[in-house]
């Protein structure tokens, strides 16, 4: 059975005799049942019954129906209701609109509204760069998705796709003070997707594109970025390439190897696969072996994705042919973003000493962290329940935030690389060890670092242009 999650957290509403010791006996059972007690709270007492809230983690749906029954085993007591705390979390959505201004009167009114409206509308009309300061473009961007690669889940459509959504935006908020949007359409054109995004760019700031399948989402990107005035910037791509490189230069640190020197293999080469390799490029690494599900991608291979053929033409500098395991063989590095289970502990065993792993995938890693703790010196993953995880929300805050601030449409390697040294630089040396390589997502400082970083680069690109 997986260990309990707060993803699976549940509290059960419980009448039950009244008793000295039947708070105790109903922990205990529950507990025996594998399940992470984390409160208990009386809500009624009688003198012969009581009513009790049983706040506990567990591990999956089913593993909550088996807490219930076994607490059912007692006797006198009866699980009234079992609620799901993250549906309940979700109930009527995470997000809200809320005025920035108090109308108090007529006279606020007469300002914020008409006729006073009208001077505001006039003055935008007549020169459209005033709606970055005068509307909320000046703070606001679009969380962009058709639905079609959503997490773990996969092409579930736009309404599954909108809890997601707004956690991104709520996330946004929370960590970068951005306000963000989901925008959730129902198409998987992509010339519909790039005419839609045009159509309402004028209410936004910035596009964040998200959980679009490859190789639409590198078509849709590239397009909308040479179509519109705002930055365009695909989270699955570089938002995982900069926290990634983030964690990468602090593992280096602790195994005492150079970026440039060392000699990396990479498991999948969609979206995030291709991101990555063009950043750690961009940071100076030369030696990158990718492989897909075919195995390892080769300059002697027929490519018809040019996105493949270009990391056929742009890596394996000496064409190495075979699967992930001739990859992996000899490496400093892997990175995985494919699927789970396709990295063996022999795998790791073969890799160079010191070596350095990142099993992202999710929910279930390319390897279990504990065998590749065995053999590697530094472990991360995509979650959040094992040391070192890469989370793309240390990327994406901040980086919006920059852009915003910059005022700029262009997003270049070299803000990526910034943000990603920004982020490094928040685990100090005296916190660095290799159970803590990245920062906590809840560090206040990242993201205002990230967004000084991007504004940075952006300051030098204007003053050399």
């Amino acid at each position: 059975m997986a260990a309990p999650s707060p993803g699976y957290s549940v509290t059960a509403r419980i009448s039950a005799p009244a008793g000295y010791n039947i708070t105790s006996e109903i922990v205990s059972v529950a507990g025996n049942a594998g399940a992470q007690i984390t409160a208990l709270d009386v809500v009624e007492s009688h003198h012969d019954r009581m009513v009790l809230d049983l706040t506990a983690n567990t591990s999956s749906p089913e593993h909550a129906d088996e807490v219930k029954a076994a607490l059912e085993t007692l006797a006198g007591v009866t699980v009234n209701h079992m609620s799901d705390r993250t549906f309940l979390m979700h109930l009527g959505g995470k997000l809200e609109v809320v005025p920035k201004l108090e109308l108090r009167n007529r006279d606020d009114l007469s300002r914020a509204y008409t006729p006073g409206v009208a001077r505001v509308s006039k003055a935008i009309a007549e020169d459209k760069s005033l709606a970055r300061k005068l509307t909320v473009k000046r703070n606001t961007i679009a969380v962009v998705t058709d639905g079609s690669a959503v997490l773990g889940l996969g092409n579930i459509g736009p309404e599954g796709a909108l809890p997601v959504m707004e956690g991104k935006a709520a996330l946004f908020k929370q960590f970068a003070n951005v306000d963000a949007w989901p925008v959730c359409l129902d198409t998987q054109d992509s010339d519909e997707i790039v005419k839609i995004v045009k159509a309402l760019a004028p209410v936004y700031g910035g596009v964040n594109l998200e959980d679009i399948a490859a190789p639409r989402c590198f078509e849709i990107e590239a397009r909308l970025r040479e179509e519109l005035d705002i930055p365009v910037f695909h989270d699955d791509q570089h938002g995982t390439a900069i926290v990634v490189l983030a964690a990468l230069n602090n593992a280096l640190r602790i195994v005492g190897k150079q970026i440039g020197e060392i000699k990396v293999a990479i498991s999948g080469v969609g979206a995030a696969g291709n991101a990555i390799i063009q950043l750690l490029q961009a940071s100076g690494v030369t030696h990158i072996v990718a492989a897909g599900r075919a195995g390892i991608v080769a300059r002697d291979h027929e490519h018809t994705d040019p996105h493949r053929k270009w990391i056929a033409e742009h890596t394996n500098p000496e064409n190495l042919t075979g699967s992930l395991a001739d990859a992996v063989k000899g490496a400093d590095v892997f990175i995985g973003v494919s699927a789970p289970d396709v990295l063996t502990e022999a795998d790791v065993a073969a890799m160079a000493d010191q070596a350095i792993v990142f099993a992202l995938a999710n929910p279930d890693p390319e390897i279990d962290p504990a065998l590749a703790a065995k053999h590697a010196a530094v472990v991360a993953t995509g979650r959040s329940d094992f040391p070192n995880q890469i989370n793309n929300v240390l990327a994406f805050p901040g980086v919006f935030r920059g852009l915003l601030d910059a005022g700029v449409a262009d997003v270049s390697n070299d803000m990526l690389v910034a943000a990603a040294t920004a982020i490094s630089a928040n685990v100090s040396d005296d916190e660095l060890n290799s159970s803590y390589i990245i920062p906590s997502v809840f560090d206040g400082d990242v993201a205002r670092d990230v967004a000084n970083a991007i504004v940075e680069v952006a300051q030098r690109a204007a003053q050399t242009s």
